[in-house]
């Protein structure tokens, strides 16, 4: 199996791409386009046009969690999309908000009505339970915290009622593609982190080879002893190629990028990846 993953939104651009806040990655794989997140704002239709692909073209979309950075693009990718199936988990619609150095709370979550998406041609598929996409792709489901040194960051809060609590994210999720040369994980921002999501990855499709794990890490906050467990953790894991996105953060991927070697790359806006690499 040939699998295509073009980085339509990400922090940072190659030269001629847009860069924005958050994450998106158009995945061809197993027959299917899938739509993995869309950024924050216009970057991903922006260079979905410049890159010379067509949104029409996708099959389905995915919501790897609830937060603006990696939803805020819905309303464009469906005007230009047209009617979509968007999974994810039933969590992506609590109401968000984060806050960080005790400055106000502000909402975080997904920055549209769910019916004015839905007027749109969005088709809402929301599942805890990992969902198949087609023989070979799906979802991860709800990820289990198995690990003692990954954690959700208590400044991201939900609102219940009128009261602020901390979020779990629940809604938390990555896509796998089950490819003869091992798995290849999608992540959005891992905040249940990347270990747990590789977990949950071998679990549900009983195979144990890790080819890739590629997008966001949210290690960005990550003390020296959960980057040095985390690095452990993937090189006991066996994964093949490390792509890192988003929320890695400069001192994580600047540590990774020193664990793993030519294993490692940046995975930023206008990169086009042909899995599995040619080696030499």
């Amino acid at each position: 199996m040939e699998i295509k993953i073009t980085t339509l939104a990400e922090n940072t651009a190659e030269l001629g791409s847009l860069g924005e806040w958050g994450l998106s990655m158009l995945v061809e794989a197993d027959g299917m386009k899938i739509l993995f997140d869309t950024g924050s704002g216009t970057a991903a239709v922006h260079n979905a046009q410049l890159m010379g692909i067509d949104l029409t073209t996708v099959d389905r979309m995915v919501l790897s969690h609830g937060h603006y950075d990696h939803t805020g693009g819905l309303y464009e990718v469906l005007k230009r999309a047209g009617g979509k199936e968007i999974i994810a988990h039933p969590d992506v619609w609590t109401r968000k908000y984060g806050s960080l150095d005790n400055t106000p709370k502000r909402y975080v979550g997904i920055p549209f009505v769910r019916e004015a998406l839905e007027v749109m041609g969005a088709l809402f598929h929301l599942s805890k339970e990992p969902v198949k996409l087609s023989g070979h792709v799906m979802t991860t489901g709800e990820i289990p915290m198995l690990t003692d040194y990954e954690v959700v960051e208590k400044y991201l809060c939900v609102m219940e009622g009128e009261e602020l609590k901390q979020d779990s994210l629940d809604d938390d999720l990555a896509l796998i593609i089950d490819a003869e040369f091992g798995l290849v994980v999608i992540l959005g921002c891992a905040h249940h982190g990347i270990v747990n999501t590789l977990k949950q990855a071998k679990k549900v499709t009983g195979k144990e080879l890790i080819y890739a794990a590629i997008g966001g890490t949210h290690l960005i906050h990550a003390s020296k002893e959960r980057l040095e467990k985390t690095a452990a953790a993937l090189q006991e894991m066996g994964v093949q190629h490390l792509g890192v996105s988003h929320c890695t953060g400069f001192n994580a991927s600047a540590y990774l990028a020193r664990e793993f070697g030519d294993r490692f790359f940046l995975n930023n806006a206008g990169t086009r990846l042909t899995l599995p690499f040619k080696e030499g």
